[in-house]
């Protein structure tokens, strides 16, 4: 008995050494993944993991997020995972998600998984209508996220209807125009063929980058009241505190930046906001439950330190990553140069083949016709010979009929005639005799020249002949050496992988050299952003003009309304919040 007691002791001591561990399944925006977790990890040991899992270093950006009785939540770095209220049943769920958002994606986003993340967040929040985004800069955001999945445009490829399964504009959008789906792919279409040559991160941030200026970017929106009990809308965001009418999420009514604020508090269920100019009176409003106020002040702190930390230098791992991206942006944009001469050139050997088979084919067809003008000059060589024999022919026996004729008139003048009548027939006999004969020789006359025209037409026939053949040797010396130059030039793409030989001798080490020129580079293209810029916009305001005609107002939302208001006065996201500032 003690020993069976001794023996159950010593299991349940193993067991309770072993660690217990429990299941998380974490959602990205494009795919999902499942975790062992031990139960006494931390939030911070389980984002880590992730973080390390994608591959990600700017993890100051995100967080992992989970819904708790309708509201928003988020992990807390310093608090075990379990002592959250996250439900019990397993697989525990979370979602990776961008918890702040950049001032400027471009100067901001370094990683390429950073600014991939970022560009299918925002796009699925603009499809979802959480970002309110006009029709015509629609349609463009959906022509490069079209380039970010398909690349280049090729008309051979990309032919119509291949976007016909894709979502790429926001409800709202199709049905405020009568416009059919074609209509919408021939517009977006256009504008993606303009992009060629972007790589899938360069189309992502543009995508970024004109997506910013929305005025619903990177707002998080919260009911509150006032101390009259107004009702409001609180919006935190990169730049600061936004108070909003609640029908209206497009235009603040007041703007707190983040540098013109002292001090945010609050105690149980109210807030305090003290402006730095202590003449602007204090702001204080509500929020109806404890978890939301907690969920504001982790944005407020978040936002705010990471506006200070904008404002300071680079930190030194924001400075070797920032580097290592300008040397692998610098070794792509390398790569990507070499791979286009390679492809120009393989082309231009493809239409030097081409023309050159297309050559070929004409000297082909005009050797057939030489050949038939030859054989038909023959024939006619021929003819004329058979003719001009015959003719010589003729005119010998006309010749030898004549000579006959002179005889017989001979002959019957040497006859004597005895009586009148005779004679008077003789006589008539003999002119028909001497008309005949005149007959005759004029006749063989003209035999004799016809024999010489053609003679002369079959020497010109032979001639002719001659001059053919000539020609036809000419063509065929003109087709050997047409052969021999296409089997090189065919042959030319086989010599292709040289180039390989040549890119492999470059070095990455980037002297003094490559780091002036790509600073050239840079230059001329912010150059050419700004006059891109403008294109842009003419280019947007000329499809609004485009498609106003077809819009049906009845359609229109109250954000719709809003965003016409605003954009009719010139306010912009910006000058919008200077201005209530």
């Amino acid at each position: 008995m003690a020993g069976a007691i001794a023996s159950r002791m010593s299991f349940s001591s193993l067991k309770r050494k072993q660690p217990k561990t429990f299941t998380v399944r974490i959602a990205t925006m494009d795919a999902e993944m499942e975790f062992s977790c031990e139960v006494k990890w931390k939030g911070k040991d389980l984002f880590d993991l992730v973080c390390r899992t994608l591959g990600l270093r700017e993890t100051w950006f995100f967080g992992l997020q989970y819904t708790i009785k309708d509201t928003v939540a988020w992990l807390k770095m310093d608090k075990k995972v379990l002592d959250h209220d996250v439900p019990t049943e397993e697989p525990k769920t979370f979602h990776f998600l961008a918890k702040f958002y950049p001032e400027n994606a471009e100067e901001e986003l370094v990683q390429e998984i950073t600014q991939h993340l970022f560009f299918l967040q925002v796009k699925k929040q603009i499809l979802d209508e959480k970002i309110y985004c006009p029709p015509e800069a629609s349609v463009l955001l959906a022509s490069y996220a079209v380039q970010a999945k398909y690349g280049d445009y090729d008309p051979s490829v990309h032919k119509r209807g291949f976007l016909a399964q894709e979502e790429l504009l926001p409800k709202r959008v199709i049905n405020l125009y009568q416009m059919t789906p074609e209509m919408w792919e021939e517009r977006i279409t256009a504008w993606y063929a303009e992009h060629r040559g972007r790589a899938r991160d360069e189309a992502e941030m543009e995508y970024l980058k004109i997506a910013q200026d929305l005025e619903m970017y990177g707002v998080n929106y919260f009911a509150i009241r006032n101390k009259k009990g107004t009702e409001l809308l609180l919006g935190v965001d990169a730049l600061g505190l936004h108070i909003y009418d609640p029908d209206n999420r497009l235009t603040p009514k007041i703007s707190f930046p983040w540098n013109e604020i002292r001090n945010i508090s609050y105690s149980d269920k109210e807030f305090t906001i003290k402006p730095l100019d202590k003449k602007i009176d204090v702001f204080k409003f509500n929020s109806s439950k404890l978890r939301v106020n907690k969920l504001i002040l982790q944005l407020c702190i978040g936002n705010h330190d990471l506006f200070m930390r904008r404002r300071k230098a680079d930190s030194l791992e924001v400075q070797q990553m920032k580097a290592q991206a300008r040397e692998e942006k610098a070794r792509k944009q390398m790569e990507r140069q070499r791979l286009a001469r390679e492809k120009q050139m393989r082309e231009e050997a493809e239409r030097t083949r081409d023309e050159l088979e297309r050559r070929l084919m004409q000297l082909k067809e005009e050797a057939t016709m030489a050949n038939e003008a030859l054989m038909r000059s023959e024939e006619t060589a021929d003819l004329l010979a058979e003719k001009a024999q015959i003719t010589e022919e003729e005119a010998k026996l006309l010749a030898q009929k004549a000579a006959e004729a002179e005889q017989e008139m001979q002959r019957i003048k040497a006859t004597a005639i005895r009586t009148e009548e005779e004679k008077r027939l003789m006589e008539q006999k003999v002119l028909e005799a001497e008309m005949l004969a005149l007959k005759m020789a004029e006749e063989s006359e003209r035999r004799a020249k016809e024999a010489d025209q053609l003679k002369q037409d079959l020497q010109e026939a032979r001639e002719s002949e001659r001059r053919a053949k000539q020609k036809l040797l000419e063509i065929t010396s003109k087709s050997s050496y047409t052969q021999s130059m296409n089997s090189s030039t065919t042959a030319l793409p086989t010599d292709l992988p040289s180039f390989n030989l040549i890119s492999e001798s470059l070095s990455f080490d980037f002297k003094d050299t490559d780091m002036k020129r790509l600073s050239m580079e840079i230059e001329k293209e912010k150059v050419e952003y700004m006059e891109k810029s403008k294109h842009l916009q003419e280019q947007l305001n000329e499809l609004k003009t485009e498609i106003e005609a077809l819009k049906l107002k009845e359609r229109e939302t109250a954000l719709d309304i809003l965003h016409n208001e605003n954009a009719s006065r010139g306010n912009s996201k910006h000058n919008t919040i200077k201005k209530v500032s």
